[in-house]
Protein backbone atom coordinates (compact mmCIF):
# COMPACT_ATOMS: atom_id res chain seq x y z
CA UNK A 1 0.00 0.00 0.00
CA UNK A 2 2.73 2.45 0.89
CA UNK A 3 4.48 1.85 -2.44
CA UNK A 4 1.30 2.49 -4.42
CA UNK A 5 0.58 5.66 -2.45
CA UNK A 6 4.09 6.99 -2.99
CA UNK A 7 4.37 6.04 -6.65
CA UNK A 8 1.06 7.60 -7.64
CA UNK A 9 1.63 10.66 -5.43
CA UNK A 10 5.07 11.28 -6.95
CA UNK A 11 3.71 10.75 -10.47
CA UNK A 12 0.83 13.15 -9.84
CA UNK A 13 2.94 15.89 -8.29
CA UNK A 14 5.65 15.55 -10.96
CA UNK A 15 3.01 15.64 -13.69
CA UNK A 16 1.25 18.71 -12.33
CA UNK A 17 4.59 20.54 -12.03
CA UNK A 18 5.53 19.65 -15.61
CA UNK A 19 2.14 20.05 -17.32
CA UNK A 20 0.37 22.98 -15.61
CA UNK A 21 2.93 25.60 -16.73
CA UNK A 22 2.30 24.58 -20.34
CA UNK A 23 -0.92 26.62 -20.22
CA UNK A 24 1.31 29.70 -20.26
CA UNK A 25 4.02 28.51 -22.65
CA UNK A 26 2.37 28.32 -26.07
CA UNK A 27 4.46 31.21 -27.45
CA UNK A 28 7.66 29.61 -26.10
CA UNK A 29 6.75 26.30 -27.77
CA UNK A 30 6.21 28.22 -31.01
CA UNK A 31 9.76 29.58 -30.79
CA UNK A 32 11.51 26.45 -29.49
CA UNK A 33 9.72 23.85 -31.62
CA UNK A 34 8.83 25.33 -35.01
CA UNK A 35 6.64 25.51 -36.91
CA UNK A 36 4.28 27.50 -34.68
CA UNK A 37 1.18 25.76 -33.37
CA UNK A 38 -1.58 26.12 -35.95
CA UNK A 39 -4.29 24.32 -34.00
CA UNK A 40 -4.14 25.61 -30.41
CA UNK A 41 -7.15 23.46 -29.51
CA UNK A 42 -4.94 20.36 -29.84
CA UNK A 43 -2.22 21.91 -27.71
CA UNK A 44 -4.56 23.05 -24.94
CA UNK A 45 -6.62 19.87 -25.26
CA UNK A 46 -3.46 17.81 -24.69
CA UNK A 47 -2.51 19.94 -21.70
CA UNK A 48 -5.99 19.71 -20.16
CA UNK A 49 -6.38 15.96 -20.62
CA UNK A 50 -2.86 15.28 -19.40
CA UNK A 51 -3.39 17.48 -16.35
CA UNK A 52 -6.60 15.59 -15.57
CA UNK A 53 -4.59 12.35 -15.54
CA UNK A 54 -2.16 13.82 -13.04
CA UNK A 55 -5.05 14.65 -10.77
CA UNK A 56 -6.34 11.09 -11.14
CA UNK A 57 -2.91 9.82 -10.04
CA UNK A 58 -3.28 11.91 -6.89
CA UNK A 59 -6.76 10.47 -6.32
CA UNK A 60 -5.38 6.92 -6.69
CA UNK A 61 -2.60 7.81 -4.24
CA UNK A 62 -5.22 8.77 -1.66
CA UNK A 63 -6.77 5.29 -1.60
CA UNK A 64 -4.97 2.77 -3.85
CA UNK A 65 -7.21 -0.17 -2.90
CA UNK A 66 -10.41 1.72 -3.67
CA UNK A 67 -9.09 2.97 -7.01
CA UNK A 68 -7.07 -0.13 -7.96
CA UNK A 69 -9.25 -0.71 -11.03
CA UNK A 70 -8.00 2.59 -12.45
CA UNK A 71 -4.37 1.49 -12.24
CA UNK A 72 -4.29 -0.52 -15.51
CA UNK A 73 -5.68 2.49 -17.35
CA UNK A 74 -3.00 4.66 -15.71
CA UNK A 75 -0.38 2.14 -16.89
CA UNK A 76 -1.77 2.43 -20.42
CA UNK A 77 -1.62 6.24 -20.21
CA UNK A 78 2.07 6.14 -19.33
CA UNK A 79 3.14 3.34 -21.64
CA UNK A 80 1.20 4.56 -24.69
CA UNK A 81 3.08 7.86 -24.46
CA UNK A 82 6.37 5.98 -24.19
CA UNK A 83 5.66 3.92 -27.30
CA UNK A 84 4.71 7.03 -29.27
CA UNK A 85 7.79 8.98 -28.18
CA UNK A 86 10.20 6.11 -28.85
CA UNK A 87 8.67 5.65 -32.30
CA UNK A 88 8.85 9.37 -33.08
CA UNK A 89 12.44 9.52 -31.82
CA UNK A 90 13.40 6.58 -34.06
CA UNK A 91 12.01 8.59 -36.99
CA UNK A 92 13.96 11.67 -35.81
CA UNK A 93 10.71 13.59 -35.29
CA UNK A 94 11.33 14.47 -31.62
CA UNK A 95 14.46 15.53 -29.77
CA UNK A 96 16.44 13.70 -27.13
CA UNK A 97 14.92 16.05 -24.55
CA UNK A 98 11.44 14.79 -25.39
CA UNK A 99 12.76 11.22 -25.30
CA UNK A 100 14.06 11.83 -21.77
CA UNK A 101 10.52 12.71 -20.64
CA UNK A 102 9.37 9.48 -22.28
CA UNK A 103 11.96 7.56 -20.27
CA UNK A 104 10.65 9.13 -17.06
CA UNK A 105 7.15 8.03 -18.04
CA UNK A 106 8.49 4.54 -18.76
CA UNK A 107 9.89 4.35 -15.24
CA UNK A 108 6.63 5.61 -13.76
CA UNK A 109 4.64 3.15 -15.88
CA UNK A 110 6.79 0.27 -14.65
CA UNK A 111 6.32 1.46 -11.07
CA UNK A 112 2.56 1.59 -11.70
CA UNK A 113 2.73 -2.07 -12.71
CA UNK A 114 4.64 -2.96 -9.54
CA UNK A 115 2.15 -0.98 -7.43
CA UNK A 116 -0.75 -2.80 -9.09
CA UNK A 117 0.80 -6.18 -8.38
CA UNK A 118 1.60 -5.28 -4.77
CA UNK A 119 -1.93 -3.97 -4.08
CA UNK A 120 -3.36 -7.29 -5.26
CA UNK A 121 -1.81 -8.92 -2.19
CA UNK A 122 -3.60 -6.40 0.02
CA UNK A 123 -6.95 -7.14 -1.67
CA UNK A 124 -6.70 -10.90 -1.07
Amino acid sequence: MKLAKWVFRIAGIYGVLIIAPMYFLESKFNLDYPPPITHPEYFYGFVGVTLAWQILFLVIAGDPLRFRNAMPVAMFEKLSYVVAIVWLYSLQRVSGLILSFGIIDLLLGLLFIVAYIKTKKAVQ
